[in-house]
This record gives structure tokens, C-alpha cells and sequence, in this order.
């Protein structure tokens, strides 16, 4: 948090800058919560919302969007294999759990966290990222 994203792009203005086009007609915000609660549902709304005929194998795109498919296959998924990540693939496409950074902070992290994206997203924003909203 103290370096928002450094050295590559801020973490706060790219969640707001996708948040401002939530409601553009070519625009679909999926939270992660989502697809970990649902993932074929997930994957139907936007199918749907790209209006891709309901003939597709949607238990073939689950299987491949699963967390299991896609660890077991990063080195195919991860651009250049992973290599520009310290452990490869299998880092970058690490745990596949939602909210453990909870288990890893303080409770005063987890506060100044919530507080910081509170100011820097406002309400409505700061909840959907969180999974609340």
C-alpha cells in the first residue's frame, strides 16, 4: 500500500478507472468472489453478455477456467510461461483462495487497508472489491 503498485501502475486508480466504466454498454465487472462462488454461472453471464450462442460446452470452458485446469497448465496460460515471475507459473497462479490476506495482516493492516480503499474508491466501489457489493 505504501508504494501503490510500484514499480508498474497504481492499484487504486485502476480499480477506479474501471469502475467509472462499469456501465459502458461493452463493459462486464466480474469480481473474483463471484467466479469462486459460481464459475459456470460466471461464465454464462458473460457469455450472455457477449451473446455467444448458448451451444458452447460450458463444462469444457469451466473445466479449462478452473483454478486446478489452469495451475496444472500455467506454463501454456501464463505469458512467456511464467518466466518473468519468481517461481514461474505456479506463483503467479498461486493459492486461488479469496480474502487470505486477511489471515496474513494484522487486524491494524486489515483497518488501514479498508480505510485507505474506503478514501480512495468511496463506499459503493470499496465494497465491491471486497466482495460485499
Amino acid at each position: 500500500m505504501a508504494k501503490d503498485g510500484y514499480p508498474a501502475w497504481s492499484f487504486w486508480q485502476h480499480v477506479r478507472g474501471w469502475w467509472a466504466l462499469r456501465d459502458g454498454p461493452n463493459v462486464k465487472l466480474i469480481n473474483f468472489s463471484e467466479l469462486k462462488a459460481d464459475l459456470e454461472g460466471s461464465i454464462r453471464a458473460i457469455a450472455d453478455f457477449l451473446s455467444i450462442v448458448p451451444s458452447v460446452d460450458f463444462t469444457k470452458i469451466t473445466e479449462h477456467c478452473s483454478f486446478d485446469y489452469m495451475r496444472q497448465h500455467g506454463a501454456e496460460i501464463v505469458p512467456n510461461g511464467g518466466a518473468s515471475f519468481f517461481g514461474g507459473a505456479k506463483s503467479f497462479i498461486n493459492k486461488g483462495t479469496n480474502g487470505r490476506w486477511r489471515d496474513v495482516l494484522s487486524a491494524d493492516e486489515v483497518a488501514e487497508y479498508e480505510a485507505k480503499a474506503l478514501a480512495e474508491l468511496g463506499p459503493e466501489c470499496a465494497a465491491w472489491l471486497a466482495g460485499k457489493g
